[in-house]
């Protein structure tokens, strides 16, 4: 998962990410303000946005607007100090609003998790196939299956999410710091290792290609 923190100091970012890095595998990007936060949005593909209130409505609600336009299912949540903001901000078409504990990166972390709960978890468990993804491993049928780095962080991504279509470019988006340094063979390449090594233990594909958009995980 791709986050994107506007208007946070460095340590609260670097506190906020190791808070979230329990539950999921995530990257987290730091905007000084709105407008840093366009460039961002502009060239990469996120799944969450947290902002800090600054009370600039109207820079607020075009970016609000813009973040949805793009993405719709992006959620963005935002962080006040004033409880009475709470239904203007709701206006704006965020999905939700903390206005209190949000100095406490770890209380704010745990509300990141309840509004991604339905798409994220720390274990997939299909028949006899579990995706243990804190630990990293995978086991079918009680044998351990090899995986590692982003052949794993992809597989997981896929699964926690199936049956969705994600292109090449939206996986390289989630999974990669950098990702306008990565190519689109990389993520085939990586497509191959989990096809191979996967159909070698449970003796079919669990990731598809559908022509033209993408892959999907489906059992």
């Amino acid at each position: 998962m791709r986050i994107l923190t506007v208007g946070f100091d460095e340590e609260y970012v670097k506190e906020l990410e190791k808070e979230l890095e329990r539950y999921f595998i995530c990257i987290v990007d730091n905007a000084k303000d709105m407008y840093d936060a366009t460039n961002f949005t502009d060239f990469r593909h996120y799944e969450l946005v947290i902002i800090v209130d600054e009370g600039v409505r109207f820079s607020l609600e075009r970016y609000v607007n813009e973040v949805k336009k793009k993405k719709s299912e992006t959620k963005i949540i935002i962080l006040t100090d004033n409880p009475k903001e709470q239904k203007a901000l709701f206006d704006l078409g965020v999905d939700d609003v903390i206005y209190e504990h949000t100095e406490h990166p770890d209380l704010v972390a745990a509300r990141v998790l309840a509004n991604m709960r339905h798409l994220f978890g720390t274990q997939v468990n299909i028949d006899k196939l579990v995706i243990d993804i804190a630990n990293k491993k995978i086991e079918f049928d009680e044998k351990i299956v090899s995986l590692n780095g982003k052949t794993f962080d992809i597989l997981a991504y896929l699964a926690l999410r199936k049956q969705r279509v994600f292109s090449k470019d939206e996986i390289i988006n989630a999974l990669w710091e950098e990702p306008e340094y990565v190519s689109d063979n990389t993520v085939e390449v990586a497509i191959n290792q989990i096809r191979k090594r996967l159909k070698s233990i449970l003796g079919f594909q669990v990731i598809h290609t559908v022509r033209r958009r993408g892959y999907k995980f489906s059992y």
